[in-house]
């Protein structure tokens, strides 16, 4: 082994030290970001691998999304990597070999985005000398991935609906339409557009129309568990970019890095590691050499206990605050806000408590009689209807005085 990669090697085996032990995994790479311009040259290089149960399901998801040619919402706080995520559709999807066109909504103005989206045609405004072939027909059996859409102003996203119900466009300045065009559309946001819908400054019929197959990416301090693998990549990727050699972390210098909050995500990962690398010279890097933003988030109060599981809170929820399961459970799972892991871990904690009876779990879960069969179909069709034979063998369970006080009110 090299010099370098012994010291990648070391800074491994430090990362995964820290990493919680049921979690821990070989350490892989995970490339979340990239520059912009050395994006397009480094397709084939773009993973994104984690030892995360969240990044797993982004995987799946990736996979799913790359066999159709549906379209694609992906949502994520501003770093998380959603233009990687976009790329990796593209590239393993049957249009890898044609263009990727990338568009920031935010970064072009009203008056301009129409006409690099759509193309204009010669004289339709001052300094307009010839026709010009706008984005979309630049991605013509492509992709175009439209990034920021939830800043994109209500006027254009009129012109956009328009393209997506008929697949045609119309050039600034053209009495006609000119031919359709075969594009897929993969668009991403920070914001929560359902919030915006409800403010009326974004249309819902369009977010509708985008909103085929979602792909929520969690912040990073939502998956803990990638950080090791980050800096592990970080640190060799930015040490050849620098021609240095690999600096180690030190113990101390790794567990505060991964108790970080990181509230930049990937992208303030990416540029603290980038620091340490140029600042040292190849050597160790100890706590004194880690910035100021990061020395103020103690490691220890960061690693601090997981957060619930969102199946406890929202079986809390239904059986303690009363609400029904069409309210807190149907609507979020089939707007993809849960996952049928959640669903499923629902439903075993009600069987666990009721012994494997489902009309019991219709009534904890605040289940008109009515509608018990309605319940039984709808766990079917998504597998989430678990064989009660393993409940009724379990020992008499005694739940929190709370829900056993809720569950005597309910009997009777």
């Amino acid at each position: 082994m090299s010099g370098r990669e012994i010291a990648v090697q070391k800074s491994i085996e430090v990362l995964s030290t820290i990493a919680p032990t049921e979690h821990r995994r070989p350490i892989t790479i995970v490339c979340h970001s990239f520059d912009r311009k050395a994006a397009s040259s480094m397709d084939n290089a773009l993973e994104m691998i984690g030892a995360s149960a969240a990044t797993r399901a982004i995987q799946e998801e990736i996979e799913y999304a790359a066999r159709s040619d549906a379209k694609v919402l992906i949502t994520g706080e501003s770093g998380v990597g959603k233009e990687v995520v976009a790329r990796l559709i593209h590239q393993r999807s049957r249009r890898r070999h044609a263009a990727l066109v990338t568009i920031n909504c935010a970064g072009i103005p009203d008056t301009l985005l129409a006409s690099e989206l759509f193309g204009h045609m010669r004289g339709s405004f001052t300094d307009a000398y010839r026709d010009k072939e706008g984005w979309i027909e630049q991605a013509n059996r492509g992709t175009i991935f439209m990034d920021e859409i939830g800043e994109m102003s209500t006027q254009m996203q009129s012109l956009l609906l328009r393209f997506l119900e008929n697949g045609e466009i119309q050039r600034v300045g053209s009495e006609r339409r000119s031919t359709s065009v075969d594009v897929r559309v993969i668009t991403a946001t920070n914001r929560k557009l359902m919030e915006r819908v409800a403010a009326n400054e974004f249309r819902e019929d369009l977010f509708y129309r985008l909103n085929v197959i979602h792909i929520e990416i969690p912040p990073l301090r939502e998956r803990r568990d990638d950080v090791p693998a980050l800096l592990a990549h970080f640190l060799r990727v930015f040490s050849e970019s620098h021609r240095v050699d690999t600096p180690v972390l030190s113990e101390d210098a790794a567990a505060q890095l991964a108790g970080a909050d990181w509230p930049g995500n990937v992208r303030q990962l990416r540029n603290v590691v980038e620091r340490l690398v140029v600042r040292s010279h190849g050597g160790m890097i100890t706590t004194s050499d880690l910035p100021r933003e990061i020395l103020s988030m103690p490691a220890a109060a960061a690693c601090a206990a997981a957060p619930r599981p969102r199946a406890d809170v929202l079986f809390e929820r239904m059986v303690r605050n009363g609400e029904t399961f069409w309210t807190v459970v149907y609507e979020p799972f089939m707007a993809r806000d849960i996952t049928r892991e959640d669903l499923r871990a629902l439903v075993r904690q009600g069987l666990e408590l009721t012994r494997g009876s489902y009309k019991s779990v219709a009534q904890l879960f605040n289940v008109p009689p009515t509608d018990y069969k309605r319940l039984l179909n709808f766990l079917r069709k998504y597998q989430c209807h678990l064989p009660i034979h393993d409940f009724r063998a379990l020992p008499v369970q005694l739940p929190a005085a709370d829900t056993r006080r809720v569950m005597q009110e309910k009997v009777s």
